[in-house]
């Protein structure tokens, strides 16, 4: 009697269990997961991208945002560039503001949610005052690197005018600071650290209808980078930056779900609904 009711306890235990894992599966959200590209730069050395590539090695890289897309959310990874010094410099070809390009994807930039920003480089960070709505992700180790509690930057890295916006957003509340490695922030959307771009770069995952895709922004450059297994040119730890990638490729559900942060290839490969909006599936 005593292991029959064991038994009958046993099973509903399990039948329990996997109603709530079916439940937990059916409430977490899924994102369209778009790359938005609103610039080129032209004629960039690779040697900058890739560790060890030919010095005379050229390709035009693309500037991109990239949009998650869900039912109550619209999350950005990165904001792009926008200020004037940057555009001299660069001359991007096809520049449009990061907020327009993200326009032309449906979303005004108005009802953007949130942003992850994955590092504090300019042409990652210096486009997110453009987004009035927004709440702004970094993880507490990058922003307490760079940016001193007087809001000036800390370190070349990060350009002064970033460093002062960013510090102005979070005295009012809008910065979320991040603990740390492995952390769902938003339902469905994970950041993990390790790739080294920077102090402490993050890069994300997102539950799409197609699976989990990573975003990996300047923690992996290039298709290249992930494919020929070589660090990126620009990392403060080779072999961090190298097992980053190896644990990409284990985050993905397919090696196709994982998206680079200067790759014009995204853009062929993914070449709908426009030239320079890739929907990632």
């Amino acid at each position: 009697m005593t292991h029959r009711r064991s038994g009958v306890i046993a099973t509903l235990t399990a039948i329990l269990f996997a109603a709530g894992s079916t439940s937990h599966a059916q409430t977490t959200p899924t994102y369209e997961v778009y790359a938005i590209r609103y610039a080129t730069v032209p004629s960039f050395p690779v040697r900058a991208l890739v560790a060890g590539a030919d010095t005379n090695r050229r390709m035009d890289i693309a500037m991109s945002v990239w949009l998650l897309r869900g039912n109550r959310r619209n999350v950005l990874v990165d904001a792009g560039f926008y200020r004037d010094k940057f555009v001299t410099r660069w001359k991007p070809a096809g520049f449009v503001q990061p907020s327009e390009a993200v326009r032309s994807a449906g979303v005004r930039p108005e009802d953007v949610t949130d942003i992850i920003v994955s590092h504090v480089h300019w042409d990652h960070a210096d486009g997110i005052d453009l987004f009035p709505k927004a709440r702004i992700w970094i993880q507490k180790e990058e922003y307490e690197h760079y940016v001193a509690p007087d809001g000036t930057s800390r370190d070349r890295a990060m350009d002064p005018d970033d460093a002062k916006v960013l510090a102005g957003l979070k005295a009012h509340g809008h910065v979320n600071l991040i603990e740390g490695d492995s952390v769902e922030i938003i339902p469905g959307i994970t950041v993990f650290t390790g790739g080294k771009h920077t102090f402490a770069s993050q890069y994300a995952t997102v539950r799409s209808d197609v699976g989990t895709v990573v975003i990996a922004s300047d923690n992996l450059y290039l298709y290249e980078n992930l494919e020929q297994h070589r660090p990126i040119a620009q990392t403060l730890d080779s072999l961090s930056n190298l097992a980053a990638q190896s644990r990409m490729a284990r985050l993905a559900s397919a090696p196709r779900l994982i998206v680079p942060g200067h790759d014009p290839a995204v853009f062929a490969r993914f070449a709908t609904p426009a030239s320079n909006v890739a929907r990632i599936q």
